[in-house]
């Protein structure tokens, strides 16, 4: 099967039974409605309120946002599938949904080493603060994450679907996304072209790890020093849900693609997928809420 050829592509089923197939759609559904729901509120929080056009709430918004867009991707085809109880998505759909996924997801890891920067910045140098992190520079800085995730969507996508496919239209995953199409791929020259192009992404998004993990280093060793308990608490309830969302986007993004093929079974892989695609879009609005409930987070005022 050539990659002309192929109109279609069979996406993973999670269950066999009707019964099970509701199920999966009734916990999409919830999902995807809590995402949309909790991160809407945050984002019409920051918009209508003064008092939140700050740096740090203005990467919120943008991570929001990202938020989704990346569940907004996937989730609804899935929902859509299970109700219909078809499997069936288009090439051009397939398509899309691989250059949006990874422009999400890229941009994403790039604001959130940016929010780690304005963490330390805040704690580290907070007389150049409104210098280093004046607005003016945060739109810069979101603008450069945004068309970074763009540039690497469609450096990927076009060179995915460039390759020929002739191992059938049958994807081991609920949605589309690059190592799935790979094993369809006939050369494995042009596999490995595009496998050496995902792992060097994974290596930057774990370099953006690193420079989080340094920053929020540096910022608890100036935190650790200041004298009342009150400012360290403060201090410390901003930065470790910030970092726990990190660490679980940041370690099952790079398990997924990056764990080798000897363990890797569709049942694991859907369970990941689960856990970087659905999982954080739709808990970020409450860690972020319960993060902010001493600084008067307004979201309960809309």
């Amino acid at each position: 099967m050539s990659k002309s050829s192929i109109t279609q592509f069979l996406l993973l089923a999670f269950a066999d039974t009707q019964e099970l197939q509701l199920l999966h759609f009734w916990l999409f559904l919830g999902i995807y409605l809590a995402a949309l729901l909790g991160n809407g509120l945050i984002i019409t929080a920051i918009a209508c309120n003064d008092c939140l056009h700050t740096p740090m709430y203005f990467f919120l918004l943008n991570i929001c946002l990202l938020n989704l867009g990346s569940i907004s991707t996937t989730l609804p085809n899935s929902v859509a599938n299970s109700l219909w109880d078809n499997r069936a998505i288009s090439y051009v759909g397939c398509d899309a949904q691989i250059v949006f996924f990874i422009f999400w997801i890229s941009a994403l890891y790039s604001v959130l080493t940016v929010m780690a920067y304005d963490f330390y910045v805040a704690i580290c140098k907070p007389l150049p603060y409104e210098t280093l992190l004046g607005s003016r520079a945060c739109v810069h800085m979101a603008a450069a994450a945004w068309g970074s995730g763009f540039l690497n969507a469609v450096l990927h996508t076009a060179n995915t679907f460039s390759i020929p496919l002739c191992r059938g239209n049958a994807l081991d995953q609920f949605f589309c996304e690059v190592p799935q199409i790979l094993k369809l791929s006939c050369s494995d020259s042009d596999y490995l072209r595009e496998a050496g192009l995902l792992v060097i992404s994974a290596f930057l998004v774990f370099g953006c790890f690193v420079s989080m993990l340094m920053s929020y280093v540096q910022s608890f060793r100036a935190v650790l020093r200041i004298p009342s308990e009150q400012g360290r608490h403060k201090a410390f309830s901003t930065c470790f849900p910030h970092l726990a969302v990190v660490s679980l986007y940041g370690s099952t993004g790079m398990f997924a693609y990056l764990k080798p093929p000897s363990i890797s079974s569709p049942s694991l892989d859907l369970v990941v997928a689960v856990l970087y695609l659905l999982v954080p879009p739709a808990v970020n609005p409450l860690i972020y809420s319960i993060r902010n409930r001493d600084q008067g987070w307004p979201v309960e005022t809309i």
